[in-house]
């Protein structure tokens, strides 16, 4: 297992929107899982986007995929049926804090006052425990992750970013996900209509290269 405590700074420049460099080192901060594997991640970041989520939804239901969706807690206050919905078809929830606030400029108290709620929403609506964090635009600092040990929290980033919030090439955006993609890797998307229209070509690539979406914690080996 590979607690992906790994810096990707090189692969910056060739997917175009890679996790962000953070100089820490914990074994609760996670760019990737399991590189002796057959599985990858997908992951959303959701703040918006109501109607795309039930169609992303849809299109992991016909490829058999399983995911992980972060959701920012006051999009989940205003969707609890959508929430739900998420959760009944078999995804992963996981918290993206409650008002996409920069985590790396918050102390340790407003980290946890700004995650907290959000963890016990989600909780509430699905009541299954949440134990991830992925932090809005990527942004963390020491005081997050003192912030998240202390709600037993693992942090998530990524080792490959569509950035699919600002391009709306298909061809562009799947070519990021998947061009020499290998076992572990976690593949950040959020609820856009070009992500709908690139999803099940990212599905079908990871079914001819053998390759299997499933949640972020099956993927890190929890």
């Amino acid at each position: 297992m590979l607690a992906a405590i790994v810096l990707v700074v090189g692969l910056v420049g060739f997917l175009g929107g890679s996790a962000p460099a953070a100089a820490y080192e914990s074994n609760i901060l996670y760019y990737g899982g399991n590189e002796n594997s057959s599985c990858v991640s997908l992951t959303f970041n959701v703040y918006e986007g109501t109607e795309i989520v039930a169609q992303l939804l849809d299109i992991l239901d016909e490829y058999e995929a399983k995911a992980t969706f972060f959701i920012g807690g006051a999009w989940a206050d205003d969707n609890v049926d959508c929430v739900r919905e998420i959760y009944s078809r078999g995804h992963e929830l996981g918290s993206h804090g409650y008002f996409h606030k920069d985590h790396s400029k918050l102390s340790e108290e407003a980290n946890l006052e700004e995650i907290r709620p959000s963890i016990k929403l989600l909780e509430m609506i699905c009541g299954q425990k949440v134990t991830l964090f992925a932090p809005p635009s990527g942004a963390f600092s020491g005081s997050t992750i003192n912030a998240c040990e202390k709600m037993n929290l693992k942090v998530i980033m990524w080792s490959r970013d569509t950035i699919d919030w600002r391009d709306k090439d298909v061809n562009l955006l799947v070519g990021r996900a998947t061009q020499n993609l290998k076992p572990g890797e976690i593949i950040l998307m959020h609820p856009k209509a070009q992500t709908v229209q690139a999803l099940p070509q990212i599905l079908k690539y990871l079914g001819e290269h053998g390759l299997k979406a499933v949640t972020v914690s099956q993927n890190i080996g929890e």
